[in-house]
């Protein structure tokens, strides 16, 4: 059986979850790392780069030109069309759906508190939330992020990339999804692969 080649961005928490996609595939398989316009432009806001998809089209096109078999994406990252000779070919276990506070608890933050996140979904809840806090944009990997948690009174960050980079002892408030409502597809994991790859299909 051949083996896999897998396509992925390079962060410790893509690379992780990558290497998490295959275990369940019994190893057969092979990293690709690419660069996307999300990695590169780090201090550019998310929503000033286009939003959804920022993180995954570079990957995608590794696997259309046959650089790569298979993308293993957060599945949040991805638009809500599916691009052109592409199939999601498989999602495995969700992880934790919920968002995070690094920091302190929503309840313990002072009046005018700073909060970081490089989401604006997440921002508008709390705001909504709490019409006092003070939000400041974050960008970087996981680590990176937590790293800046220290000049700020909390951070969000999804629960799950916590949980995957066993980061979870830094965790002050899980967010309860009536509180905080999720990014759609937040916990998991979404494989594409080309729609006319049926061998790779089955596979996955």
């Amino acid at each position: 059986m051949r083996r896999l080649r897998l396509a992925t961005r390079g962060s410790a928490l893509a690379l992780c979850q990558t290497r998490q996609v295959g275990e369940l595939l019994a190893g057969q398989c092979d990293e690709l790392i690419v660069e996307t316009t999300g990695d590169k432009q780090r201090d550019v806001p998310i929503a000033a780069l286009g939003g959804r998809g920022v993180f995954v089209k570079e990957v995608q096109v590794a696997v259309l030109e046959g650089r790569a078999d298979a993308a293993v994406h957060s599945a949040k990252d991805l638009p809500s069309d599916t691009a052109e000779g592409l199939v999601i070919a498989a999602v495995p276990l969700r992880g934790d759906p919920r968002d995070a506070l690094v920091g302190c608890k929503l309840d313990d933050l002072p009046i005018g508190a700073r909060v970081a996140s490089g989401s604006v979904r997440r921002r508008a809840q709390l705001a909504h939330l709490r019409g006092d806090l003070a939000f400041f944009d974050l960008r970087g990997n996981v680590d990176s992020r937590l790293a800046k948690a220290d000049d700020f009174d909390a951070i969000v960050v999804a629960a799950v990339a916590l949980d995957r980079l066993d980061r979870l002892d830094r965790v002050a408030e899980y967010l309860a999804v009536d509180i905080m409502v999720p990014q759609v597809a937040q916990g998991a994991l979404a494989i594409e692969c080309r729609a006319d790859d049926y061998e790779t299909i089955e596979r996955l």
